[in-house]
């Protein structure tokens, strides 16, 4: 989908550090998260909440009184006369919120929009459905966080198989995807000099109430260090596969948060008066059983309607559950592994679902900023074997 006057302003898109599952997050409603997360993240940029007049929850781990959505979001943090919808679109959902949030601008229905995307893996919730036709009653199950992982019904077959399939049909060796997990450590290692500079442009702290008052958690957290030889070492999840523990993601809690608005209210609001024009997004889907193929075509979508050329791209961010994504990404495209993720990415730091585009997009206009401007991309795969991508132009 095309845009022409929907825009980030520069600043008004921002992340919580993500922290591993059952890690100090593990107790912490996301909804909670994301009203303490973003309330403060408003405050410190000087915007609202009640100026901005359309809200979207992005979330898909359902959380207790989640049935109140957006609500309960809006009237805790003082904008209690708004509203707007809640979207789940798996690990795509922060490319569909942008995409919601991109249309009411475009539209003329709003000037002023967030996404607020949170999501907590951590103790997700255990489905129970009655069955009078179960034994003795026993009602049918679901542990709504693992068990899609180790099944898509529509296949019969793993995330993980996903990534193996992928591996063996273009004939992925073990030292290529160990050398392509080895690169994004680096890369977010990189993100962390001088005191975290480069993420504390962008990372609000989590406030973590305890019985003795509160915790702050203010860096991502359950990060392995990552070496060549440790990950050597690793066996493969699957007999004679080649993804280990080391190259792929692991669940993970956090939020993150994204204002979209029209050209002359994100020239008011972003920071120096930048903006990141948000030119197209795409969402495209892969053959059965090979999700990593799925940005690919994604990519493709949101490019061409964005009228940009994969050569034009100065930046690309990626959520890459394996490192099998970002290798058939760069065959397909042409594009350098070492341009993609300068700041790291999901198989480094986690992946709390629905916040982790968030997170990648905010990375992404960061480090376009960085370079005095220029156009990115980023593109993620998602359950069912799908993908979302968005486009950005950050104008300096």
């Amino acid at each position: 989908m095309k845009f022409t006057d929907a825009h980030v302003p520069f600043g008004l898109s921002w992340t919580s550090p993500f922290t591993r599952w059952q890690g100090p997050l593990a107790e912490v409603n996301s909804l909670d998260l994301a009203v303490d997360v973003t309330g403060r993240a408003l405050a410190d940029r000087g915007l609202p909440p009640q100026e901005i007049t359309e809200w979207v929850l992005g979330c898909t781990v359902p959380q207790q009184f989640g049935f109140y959505g957006v609500t309960g979001v809006t009237r805790r943090l003082g904008a209690g006369d708004h509203g707007g919808p809640w979207v789940s679109r798996a690990c795509a959902t922060s490319v569909a919120v942008v995409e919601h949030l991109a249309a009411q601008v475009q539209l003329g229905a709003h000037t002023t929009t967030i996404g607020v995307v949170t999501d907590r893996t951590s103790n997700g919730p255990l489905m129970l459905w009655g069955s009078g036709r179960g034994p003795g009653g026993a009602p049918v199950s679901e542990h709504w966080v693992l068990d899609p992982m180790r099944l898509d019904p529509t296949t019969g077959q793993s995330m993980n198989d996903t990534a193996e399939n992928t591996a063996r049909d273009a004939g992925y060796t073990r030292e290529q995807v160990d050398e392509v997990a080895l690169l994004r450590y680096e890369q977010y290692r990189s993100a962390l000099a001088d005191d975290r500079a480069v993420q504390r442009a962008y990372m609000v702290p989590v406030r973590v109430p305890t019985r003795r008052g509160e915790e702050w958690v203010s860096e991502d957290h359950g990060v392995h260090p990552t070496t060549a030889d440790g990950l050597a070492r690793l066996r493969p999840v699957a007999p004679d596969g080649v993804v280990t523990h080391g190259a792929q993601t692991h669940p993970a809690d956090g939020c993150a948060g994204v204002v979209v608005a029209s050209a002359a209210r994100a020239r008011e609001l972003g920071r120096d008066g930048v903006t990141a024009q948000v030119l197209a997004t795409g969402f495209a889907r892969a053959a059965p059983a090979y999700m990593p193929k799925a940005p690919v075509p994604a990519a493709m979508r949101a490019l061409a309607d964005a009228g940009v050329e994969v050569a034009d791209l100065d930046v690309v961010t990626t959520h890459n559950p394996f490192a099998v994504n970002d290798l058939w990404f760069a065959e397909q495209t042409g594009f350098a592994l070492e341009q993609m993720n300068p700041y790291g990415s999901s198989l480094v730091y986690g992946h709390p679902q629905g916040p982790t585009g968030a997170r990648a997009l905010t990375e992404l206009i960061h480090a376009l900023h960085a370079r005095g401007g220029g156009t990115g991309l980023f593109t993620g795969c998602a359950a069912g074997d799908s993908a979302g991508a968005v486009v950005v132009r950050v104008d300096g």
